[in-house]
């Protein structure tokens, strides 16, 4: 078996383990119901076009990460894809609230600092479904606007970290081409180790034959 350190298939983190991954399900799920509940059934393309944005973005980091083990440049590609996917959803509900008379929450709301840290605090869709059907559009919104923040600036500073990583490590051709390098050093210094102790082997053994002869026995006895 290959030992470990010549693999060169990068281990990538579970991707239902992301946070990143976790709230981006969670507005998938969120807009869906949104949708349901607050737009046209028939004869509005908003709601084919927030419920594709919010699925791509969560569907491009499973993809993404799934591919990160092979290609670093296609995990960066499909996160980069996932990011604008999820940018074009915000901007869906930012229109939403304002085309219909509805606040931005900012800081200034006095439930702005709840929203925000409950949205930081809680990324599976389980901590969100009990609200689905309870919280008006309004807050519906804005809390999807939270998340679709949160989940890009995460995103974000995942992409930073594969970025460097690309630059110091390359691709899967330069692992590939260390882990050759790597395997045929160690080969060879195997080898060389050989080569030393077998001379050494052989005075031992002779040693020790004299030894045996001096004593008057035999080697083959």
């Amino acid at each position: 078996m290959l030992d470990k350190k010549y693999h060169v298939l990068k281990r990538q983190k579970p991707w239902r383990d992301a946070y990143y991954y976790q709230k981006a399900d969670t507005l998938y799920q969120m807009t869906f119901v949104f949708c349901q509940r607050f737009l046209p059934a028939h004869g509005d393309r908003t709601t084919d076009q927030m419920v594709q944005a919010a699925r791509s973005g969560k569907q491009n980091i499973v993809e993404g990460t799934e591919d990160g083990e092979t290609s670093t440049e296609m995990h960066i590609k499909l996160l980069n894809v996932a990011r604008s996917s999820l940018q074009e959803l915000r901007e869906d509900y930012r229109d939403y609230l304002l085309s219909r008379g509805l606040p931005v929450w900012t800081t200034a709301h006095n439930r702005y600092e709840s929203m925000q840290h409950f949205c930081r605090t809680h990324n599976r869709v389980e901590d969100y479904q009990p609200f689905f059907q309870k919280w008006s559009d309004e807050e519906l919104a804005n809390v999807a606007l939270t998340l679709c923040h949160m989940t890009d600036a995460m995103l974000n500073s995942h992409l930073k970290t594969l970025e460097e990583e690309f630059v110091t490590s390359g691709g899967i051709k330069e692992r590939m081409h260390a882990a050759r390098t790597g395997y045929r050093q160690a080969q060879d210094a195997e080898l060389a180790q050989l080569r030393h102790e077998v001379p050494l082997l052989k005075q031992e053994i002779a040693r020790l034959k004299a030894l045996l002869s001096q004593h008057g026995i035999s080697d083959k006895e």
